[in-house]
């Protein structure tokens, strides 16, 4: 009698061949531009790095598979196929040296042109005092050795796009991202046209899940006269229930207890390779913890968090340790299910 696995394989070769051919096209793609170019602090736009949703974060950014409403436009967009209905996230996060990040998607699944969303970022680092040398006095009746000129001013960060998703086959879907970046530093400021990709695969087996996102694909950012690469990431991910529903997990069944494990190769451009492990448990799909480790993540590695879920409505939380001398970072998440 052939396997359950072996079925799904045969039912829908087409599904697996074109998931195998897009990640080698991924790859193949980043092995010239990420793989050879693994310098750290030598892309501009820094803050694309840092992406929203506290679920993901609690789960040191093994999320490439598990992404499932609209923080997938941050992570895979490929995941938005699995929204039903239309969806809402907001998320707030308190990052260093006072800098504060706010990120809002929205996605809506029509029934046969898949799914499509808008999604944006807005960072700034707070007022800074503006400072001028020619200013800077020492005297008996005048001291203003910083040279302050009673003005101050805000550098800002955002970007904005859209995404769209669909289902190619039954198990395998892809997704795509445009958006517009732009970072100002007052005195100097830059912006470009950055894409972002991603695949997923349903093998329909014990609930594996295996995917791939491109993030940052863009052209070299130029400020004042000299040009810089931006954040270029990519992702490989597996994840899989070990408990969960029957016959849909890897080790037991639960009416209401589920495990979820995740892992994710991460391959940025300005660092060598990362390895994130998460793990997400959940009773009666209500009430979730959730924990993760990023592996040669530079000062980033272990992370944490919880969340809660009632008729449509979730809010998550994240902690995220950064070393002896960083100090931790909080993110809040908000977000709404409308079917």
């Amino acid at each position: 009698m052939k396997t359950k696995l072996y079925q799904i394989l045969s039912d829908a070769p087409y599904s697996l061949i074109t998931f195998i051919s897009m990640l080698v096209v991924f790859t193949c793609l980043l092995s010239e531009k990420v793989y050879s170019f693994e310098k750290t602090g030598t892309t501009s736009f820094q803050f694309l790095s840092v992406r929203p949703s506290s679920r993901a974060a609690a789960m040191a950014g093994a999320f490439c598979t598990v992404a499932n409403n609209s923080e997938a436009m941050f992570w895979n967009p490929a995941g938005l196929v699995k929204i039903s209905g239309s969806d809402v996230s907001l998320s707030y996060i308190d990052y260093f040296l006072d800098i504060k990040m706010y990120s809002m998607a929205a996605a809506y699944t029509t029934d046969s042109w898949g799914t499509f969303g808008v999604f944006g970022m807005y960072s700034n680092v707070g007022p800074i005092q503006e400072t001028k040398a020619e200013l800077s006095i020492i005297d008996g009746s005048t001291f203003n050795p910083a040279g302050l000129t009673g003005t101050t001013f805000t550098p800002y960060q955002f970007y904005a796009g859209v995404s769209y998703a669909k289902f190619l086959t039954d198990h395998f879907a892809f997704g795509l991202n445009v958006k517009y970046v732009k970072e100002s530093l007052i005195f100097a400021s830059a912006h470009a046209i950055v894409f972002d990709g991603g695949i997923s695969f349903n093998t329909g087996y014990k609930s594996i899940q295996i995917g791939a996102s491109v993030k940052n694909f863009g052209p070299d950012v130029k400020f004042i006269s000299k040009s810089y690469p931006i954040p270029q990431t990519m992702n490989i991910g597996v994840s899989a229930n070990a408990i969960g529903s029957a016959g849909n997990n890897l080790f037991a069944d639960s009416r209401d207890h589920a495990v979820l494990l995740s892992y994710d190769i991460i391959q940025p451009r300005d660092f060598d390779q990362q390895h994130a492990v998460g793990v997400e448990y959940s009773y009666g799909n209500m009430v979730f913890l959730r924990g993760g480790y990023k592996f040669n993540g530079d000062q980033e590695g272990l992370a944490g968090g919880v969340g809660v879920q009632y008729e449509g409505v979730r809010f998550d939380y994240a902690y995220s340790s950064f070393g002896e001398y960083l100090p931790a970072v909080h993110r809040l998440s908000l977000g709404f299910e409308l079917r």
